[in-house]
Formats: structure tokens, sequence, C-alpha cells
């Protein structure tokens, strides 16, 4: 799993099949479990997404292709947001999240970029703060849909609406809130979610863990070296947190704590000598 995962790292953005590097990534925790079935379920919502599509006339309608994804996932697989065990690691998980049916915005966010795909319908995961939504487009008409609540499609107002409940009755939605994200930043957000609930429990061990993966696929990434470094440091890995704050300095611009881990740097080289 892990040398695929290092080969992602070196793949271009839009050829990472992201459902598969999603199974690779959940099968880190569970390398006893095959993935045939996985394989075999995301096969299923392929199938089902075109015989609707067709039965439907889905292939040149926006609300229509919504309403096909929707009746796949929501209404025949029954996926749901989990929000009765929201912080369950299992959420951000995508095998457990096919077993259980229910997970994070992004994970079930996930398994619609798939099942439209598929199709060849354009669809992009959004750079929205603290909730992952989605957007499909279709001949110049955009929607923006929400996977954690059944695919509802957001309007404005309703986008609007959920930056003041994620951020706050002053926050505004800004411009960049609906700005398209890769496919390797869904699947970092998706390991980011499992790494700040880890550290939230106060398991830094496990979160450089994740990190760690996440650095397989996105290795040119310096805020992840330098949480690698912050980790590794807390850890006592001096010479680990040293090769990390290396990294960090060497592809990092000019950040504003960029002299703040120079210095870090410097006292642990110290400590070594």
């Amino acid at each position: 799993m892990e040398s695929r995962l290092r080969r992602l790292g070196g793949t271009a953005d839009a050829e990472i099949d992201i459902a598969q590097a999603a199974l690779l990534l959940a099968a880190l925790e569970r390398p006893q479990v095959s993935l045939d079935r996985y394989n075999h379920h995301l096969s299923l919502l392929e199938r089902d997404t075109a015989a609707l599509a067709a039965r439907q006339g889905a292939a040149e309608d926006l609300t229509a292709r919504i309403a096909v994804l929707n009746q796949v996932l929501v209404e025949r697989y029954s996926y749901q947001g989990d929000r009765e065990s929201y912080e369950d690691l299992r959420n951000a998980n995508l095998m457990r999240v096919i077993d259980r049916r229910r997970g994070l915005p992004v994970a079930l966010g996930i398994l619609y970029l798939h099942a439209a795909r598929s199709q060849g319908w354009s669809i992009d995961g959004l750079n929205f703060p603290g909730h992952f939504l989605l957007r499909l487009d279709l001949a110049g008409e955009r929607a923006i849909i929400d996977p954690f609540n059944s695919g509802r499609i957001c309007d404005a107002a309703a986008l609007r609406g959920l930056v003041k409940t994620l951020a706050g009755a002053e926050a505004e939605l800004r411009p960049e809130h609906t700005d398209r994200v890769g496919n390797r930043d869904v699947l970092l957000r998706l390991q980011n979610n499992i790494k700040l609930r880890l550290i939230r429990q106060e398991r830094s061990g496990d979160a450089l863990e994740v990190i760690e993966t996440m650095l397989m696929f996105a290795p040119d990434r310096p805020a992840l070296w330098k949480e690698a470094g912050i980790l590794h440091a807390h850890l006592d890995n001096m010479r680990a947190a040293i090769m990390a704050f290396e990294h960090y300095l060497e592809l990092a611009g000019p950040e504003p704590d960029r002299q703040s881990i120079a210095d870090l740097l410097h006292q642990l080289r110290n400590q070594l000598n």
C-alpha cells in the first residue's frame, strides 16, 4: 500500500483516481482486509449511476444528474452524514464508511466524485471551510451540493448561512470558498480530519503517522513537513525533527514563521552536538 501511495506523490493531480487512493489510505489501518469487496461496491455505484442516468435522461440536465447521484447514493445505498458520532475516526476511513453507510462530508463526497466521474460528469470538491461541498458543472450551469446532507443543493443564501454557523455570525462568504480543489487536496482534507481527531485525543504518535502518510502522496507540501517536525520534536525524535524542518525550509517560501522554524532547527542541532 505504501509504495502505491508514494507513486501518487509523482502522479499528476488529474490522473489520481480519488476513490482508489482513499481506499489505499483506509487499508493502511486495516491491512488484513481485502479491498476486493470495496472495489466491487465502487463498481456497483458506477453501474447503477449509468443505468439510472440512461433511464432518466440525465446526460444533458444538471438537476437530473444531481437527482441520479442522490437516488443511487442516498436512496439505494443509504449513505448519510454521521451526526450521532461525528468525531468517530471511522467516518474518515472509506472502507469503514462503505461498511457503515455513514461518514464525514469529505468521505461521502469522495463517493459522489467517483460516481459522477465514472459517467464523465464534471464535478469537483470546493475550498469551503469546515464543511466539504461539491460543485457540478454542465454547459455553463453550476450547482453546489452538500454530500453530508443527502446531496442537498446549496444556493448563495444557504452557503452564507453555513459559513456563519461554522465560523460565527461575523463571518462572510468569500469568493475563494467556492474555488475548486484538486484530488490531492481532497485526500489531504480527508486525512486531516483523522489527524485533528488524534491530536485532540492526545495521540501524538498516531497523528504523526497520519502526517507521514500524507507526505507519501503530497511530499511537496511544506506545511506537512513543519507539522511532522513539530510532532517529532514533541516526541523527542530529534534527528527526525531536524530532517523534517530542513525539508520545510527547502520547500517554503517567505512564510511568516520561517525564521522561527529556522531558530528551532538551530536549537535542535545544538542539542545533538
